[in-house]
């Protein structure tokens, strides 16, 4: 069946981390207009961050998604560059020139899978401390008596994850986890999908691999498409992960979703919807160009050698 390419989890490590500087702004904005209140528009929330929080407000809990994505990238993209390897070897298409719609569905789907068990975590500490600053001062929850110090305030990621563990055990940190599988497993299908499509069809002609602005426009496109089509899901991920900073208020996906519909109606679920189209293309253009660039690095120095 052939063995497992590391190269492929080297390559997207650094492909995450490239994405994590680039998007992490966006992603801010992303988490208070879909949970918090009073933002309006995009370009409102934007403004508002600025003046109450200074260019530091947009960067609110980077250094834990820097480091914790770029080994969450690392394994989704090697899971899928492998699985798709193995599927291939096993379904004997691997000696077709173009990739196999197939081998890249059930790539994807087993990439969606895993992504939810390494991402989890680091979406709900990283949503915790972007919104904990806008929950405080716009007085949307109060603190009281009850309200607790890892309650009403974090000190940083690992401050974070000491308290989620210490009041809701090791489950705690995958609040938000069925809605975030209702995301990643179609997300991913159609990011990897449009992606190796298109940069196969960008490829300039007489070339046998795209070239770097192939990637960067693929890449880009695909995550404009897999982010905007998710944007419902993660609305309603996001306000489970974000719920149990003070008072519990939802009690699962299917609560959630008809909360929000009856309080807010259908248009709930696409806030955010521009921000995550927007910030999906630098984001997932950056990821992949690294990826590439890196992967080939990687492997011309191991043949050398």
């Amino acid at each position: 069946m052939g063995r497992v390419q590391v190269e492929d989890f080297i390559a997207g490590c650094l492909g995450g981390a490239a994405s994590v500087i680039v998007g992490h702004p966006l992603d801010t904005v992303k988490a208070r207009l879909q949970v918090g209140q009073g933002y309006g528009s995009t370009f409102n929330c934007i403004l508002t961050i600025y003046r109450n929080e200074s260019v530091s407000g947009f960067y609110k809990g980077m250094s834990f998604p820097l480091a914790s994505i770029a080994i969450y990238n690392s394994v989704v993209f090697g899971v899928f560059s492998n699985a798709q390897r193995f599927i291939s070897q096993y379904r004997d298409t691997g000696r077709r020139h173009s990739p196999d719609l197939i081998d890249v569905t059930f790539a994807s789907m087993v990439a969606g899978f895993v992504s939810v068990a390494i991402g989890g975590p680091v979406d709900l500490v990283k949503i915790k401390l972007q919104m904990q600053t806008q929950s405080a001062s716009s007085g949307i929850i109060p603190l009281t008596a009850n309200t607790s110090l890892c309650q009403s305030n974090y000190n940083g990621p690992v401050h974070c994850v000491n308290c989620i563990l210490r009041k809701e055990g090791l489950w705690g940190m995958y609040r938000g986890a069925g809605a975030m599988l209702l995301r990643d497993v179609p997300g991913y299908c159609l990011y990897f999908i449009p992606y190796i499509y298109l940069s196969e069809w960008l490829k300039l002609e007489h070339h046998t691999t795209p070239s770097a602005l192939s990637v960067w426009l693929a890449g880009g496109i695909a995550g404009a498409i897999s982010w905007g089509t998710a944007t419902p899901m993660d609305v309603v991920k996001s306000r489970l992960q974000a719920d149990s900073l003070y008072n519990r208020k939802y009690r699962g996906v299917r609560d959630c979703i008809t909360q929000s519909y009856y309080n807010e109606g259908i248009q709930v679920f696409f806030r955010g919807i521009t921000v995550n189209a927007i910030r999906g293309f630098p984001m997932s253009a950056a990821m992949f160009l690294t990826y590439e660039l890196s992967l080939k690095a990687l492997k011309t120095s191991k043949e050398s050698n």
